[in-house]
């Protein structure tokens, strides 16, 4: 039952950043510390799930009209265009950029998976570097969360 709701609020966190999912995670483990790695695939797998959305709604940001007007002001087209330009024809530095965003959410990862889906990141790195990232942000929150309750 705890699997589902971590799963659960997971999803929820990455649409809605309000929701601390790691907090959630911190409490979840020290209600059954037994399942940890249980409730780190949960947080995981879920997180992907809501991020895989902000992707798609990038791939398809033109079909928004207020985002469409936005696009045409100089100043965001040129940021597009830099972000582009530091992308086209560097794999790593993206798969980079994308893993240490999901991991460390420096720069927010909601942010760079909409980027990621504008600038036509091939899905399958998305995946690959947010399970990675996501899944190391994670296991960091559950170990230390684990440390400390090992003190009291």
């Amino acid at each position: 039952m705890l699997f589902w709701s971590v799963l659960g609020a997971s999803i929820g966190s990455a649409l809605l950043p309000l929701i601390n999912i790691e907090a959630i995670l911190a409490v979840a483990v020290t209600q059954a510390p037994h399942h940890m790695w249980g409730l780190i695939v949960a947080a995981t797998i879920g997180q992907m799930l809501g991020k895989i959305l902000w992707y798609w709604g990038g791939m398809h940001v033109d079909r928004a009209p207020w985002v469409h007007r936005q696009l045409q002001k100089p100043k965001a087209r040129a940021s597009l265009e830099t972000w582009h330009a530091r992308a086209e024809g560097r794999p790593w530095f993206t798969a980079g950029l994308l893993f240490v965003s999901a991991s460390t959410g420096i720069p927010p990862y909601a942010v760079t998976a909409v980027l990621a889906g504008t600038l036509g990141v091939p899905f399958w790195i998305f995946m690959v570097t947010g399970l990675l990232g996501r899944g190391l942000r994670f296991w960091a929150v559950v170990t230390g969360t684990s440390s400390l309750v090992d003190l009291f």
